[in-house]
């Protein structure tokens, strides 16, 4: 048996997760394609070889619309354009379960993201004292949360 420790003390972003999980396949251009295929509305995953600090990587962009939002924080008034043009966007459940039942994925893979976003929405259900119905998803219910 192969055990695999993620160290996310310091945090972990879906796209940096997602590069750092290609590398152990043995064809990750592959499963990247294989990602650009499941069909989440608007998205695009880019995979790169980079290098920094002498370290080579691969590195993964998913663009929504086209935007890359790892880049738009790294330029903070891009970010205040593209926030002002996206700001009234938030997923309802029923939005995030739609796009779920879309996906060319298996049913086990859309029951599990639905049930993981079932989960978060009854935690922020719990914290803003109101029914799950009403709950409204931010960053996790953006187009790029799927990476």
């Amino acid at each position: 048996m192969k055990i695999l420790y993620l160290d996310c003390s310091m945090g972990a972003s879906g796209d940096m997760l997602t590069a750092a999980l290609l590398e152990l396949l043995p064809d990750p251009d592959a499963f990247a394609e294989q990602l650009n295929s499941i069909g989440i509305p608007h998205v695009v995953y880019k995979k790169s070889s980079v290098q920094k600090c002498g370290i080579t990587g691969t590195h993964i962009s998913v663009l929504a619309d086209g935007v890359d939002e790892s880049e738009l924080m790294d330029h903070p008034h891009a970010h205040e354009e593209h926030h002002h043009e996206h700001h009234h966007e938030h997923s309802s459940m029923e939005k995030i379960g739609a796009v779920l039942a879309g996906l060319a994925v298996s049913d086990k893979v859309k029951a599990d993201a639905l049930a993981v976003y079932h989960l978060i929405a009854e935690a922020e259900s719990h914290v803003h004292n109101c029914p799950v119905s009403e709950i409204h998803f931010h960053e996790v219910g953006t187009l790029d949360a799927g990476a």
